[in-house]
């Protein structure tokens, strides 16, 4: 899922990572929001609210929208680090220490009111820990999958996916089609997926609150531990070919 990379990774593998980190950033979106009244997986719309503060002369939270998008964009710059130091010396785990803050940062944020009393500066900073985890996850994404999958915002996907469904009228070619289809399937899942994730972020929220953001940290965590059973299965099944 995250290890393939190049020509090793086929459509399965990117289907596979849509599906789970889609649910990972509805579930943490819908949290955000609720929880922190704060869109925390992308900054289109941290822009207009700074705009909007801007206007308004509300200088202090001027800043703190900028501060927001600051928080993604370094999570990113992080992320794309790691990653890039890690393909200099020729690792393939470099999506681990991503994903490893990424759950350390959600699981930190939902157990936060288990151990001190939440006031506005805390949500505050829980908003930027939250955007810089979503920094970090769409650049792994995006890195791992060559730009083929981004799962922390829709409008993007949405506008490929009207142009991809508008060439299904002109795309004759039996080949064409298949690629095109499976192209419409994969953003299908992942917008499936991040609406799942918000309509179950949502009901959680209901009854625990800030503790929801444990069900994506768990999720990260299944995911990691679901790719290190596959390689070793793999690997299993190399030497045993060797054997014989």
């Amino acid at each position: 899922m995250f290890r393939h990379q190049g020509r090793g990774r086929n459509y399965i593998h990117n289907l596979k990572l849509a599906s789970i980190l889609s649910c990972v950033a509805g579930l943490v979106n819908i949290t955000g929001v609720l929880s922190l009244n704060t869109l925390t997986t992308n900054v289109t719309g941290h822009f207009a609210f700074f705009s909007e503060q801007l206007i308004l002369t509300n200088y202090k939270m001027a800043l703190i929208y900028l501060w927001y998008i600051g928080f993604f964009l370094l999570g990113a710059s992080v992320s794309g680090f790691i990653i890039e130091l890690a393909s200099k010396k020729k690792s393939h785990n470099a999506y681990i220490i991503p994903i490893c803050i990424e759950s350390i940062i959600l699981i930190s944020a939902g157990l936060l009111p288990v151990f001190i009393r939440i006031k506005p500066p805390v949500l505050t900073l829980i908003s930027f820990a939250l955007l810089f985890a979503m920094g970090l996850q769409n650049a792994l994404v995006t890195k791992v999958s060559k730009s083929v999958v981004r799962t922390t915002h829709l409008t993007g996907l949405f506008t490929d996916l009207g142009i991809e469904i508008s060439q299904l009228f002109f795309y004759k070619d039996v080949g064409e089609r298949v690629k095109l289809k499976k192209s419409i399937f994969l953003k299908l899942m992942i917008i499936a997926g991040f609406f799942i994730g918000g309509i179950l972020g949502g009901f959680m929220f209901q009854f625990f609150k800030l503790k929801t953001l444990l069900l994506p940290a768990v999720m990260l965590l299944f995911a990691l531990w679901y790719d290190h059973i596959l390689l070793q299965f793999y690997h299993l099944k190399r030497s045993l070919r060797h054997d014989e």
